[in-house]
């Protein structure tokens, strides 16, 4: 039976990824910072993944804490190390041939894309409420970014939707992983990562040494502290709550992003981009409300006749 105390863990669960988001934001804007100053998206993604590494590593000899994974666990951990893998790449490699506005509009179909397959995959029922709160979010993102359609390059497309996928299948094998730990969820998959990342780096000759991060040191260390924070939380949230919910409070990012890119850069925020983020909250507070009343309803059909 869920009780209160579920709920109030699904509660948090979408208050984590919406810090989650937060997060993610003002890494996007960081890492356009240091791309300016000729770092390259998977250059980036290959020196995170050491600093996630490590500092997983440095806390499980701290706390001692176990690597073992269930062994019905292993094909959801593999897919989720693989997923994280490519939606890093593909998204920050999309920009290459696309507007941001463009790729960011095409990634986040992701969450349209994990409550159609919710049903699908789990046990969560249809909801017509759900699919339209969704597609409210989603047009309030294409609102925010206000998209740019001219000089579309297919291999872009391509890439920004290979990460939209990968963004989907990643929240379901997170969501499949169960009682695994948080520390061998982080160091197993980053493990996986690693040489996803190494290959596209050879295979586009961006490598650069370490010391090429010193063109914009700090722009790379909010990128990777963004980054590494951000997906933390996604993981802790991810095991707190479905991936449907979780996924439609990731449609915040951009808003986060756009924030900080006017506080920081000082880019113009329109009223339309104004609109599109009234709408996003709007939806994300439709969902969390949503939740609420899944859970209590729930809540009540298990609960033994008085």
């Amino acid at each position: 039976m869920r009780t209160d105390g579920d709920v109030s863990h699904g509660q948090r669960g979408i208050a984590l990824a919406l810090a989650s988001a937060a997060a993610f934001g003002t890494n996007i804007v960081s890492a356009q910072i240091a791309g300016m100053a000729g770092l390259s998206g998977p250059l980036l993604v290959f020196y995170r993944v050491f600093v996630m590494l490590a500092l997983v590593g440095g806390a499980i000899l701290l706390w001692r804490s176990g690597l073992s994974v269930p062994r019905r666990r292993w094909p959801a951990l593999i897919l989720f190390g693989i997923s994280t893998a490519l939606v890093g790449s593909a998204y920050l490699s999309s920009v290459a041939f696309l507007p941001v506005t463009v790729a960011a509009v095409v990634f986040y179909t992701f969450p349209v894309l994990v409550v159609l397959a919710e049903p699908l995959l789990t046990r969560t029922r249809p909801s017509l409420e759900r699919i339209v709160v969704v597609l409210v979010a989603f047009l309030g993102v294409a609102m925010v970014v206000g998209p740019d359609w001219h000089g579309l390059d297919p291999r872009g497309l391509a890439l920004a939707l290979l990460a939209s996928v990968a963004a989907a299948v990643q929240f379901f094998a997170a969501g499949a992983l169960g009682e695994t730990g948080t520390l061998p969820k982080l160091l197993w998959s980053h493990l996986m990562v690693l040489p996803v990342t190494l290959l596209i780096l050879l295979l586009t000759g961006g490598m650069q040494p370490p010391s090429a991060l010193a063109l914009a040191p700090l722009a790379v260390l909010v990128t990777i502290g963004g980054y590494l924070v951000g997906f933390l939380w996604q993981v802790l949230a991810l095991a707190r709550v479905s991936p449907g919910p979780a996924a439609l409070a990731f449609c915040a990012e951009p808003v986060f992003a756009v924030i900080i890119a006017a506080a920081v850069l000082g880019e113009r925020v329109g009223t339309l981009q104004y609109a599109g983020g009234a709408l996003v909250v709007a939806a994300i507070m439709a969902n969390v409300i949503l939740e609420q009343k899944r859970a209590r309803a729930t809540r009540l059909a298990l609960a033994p006749p008085a």
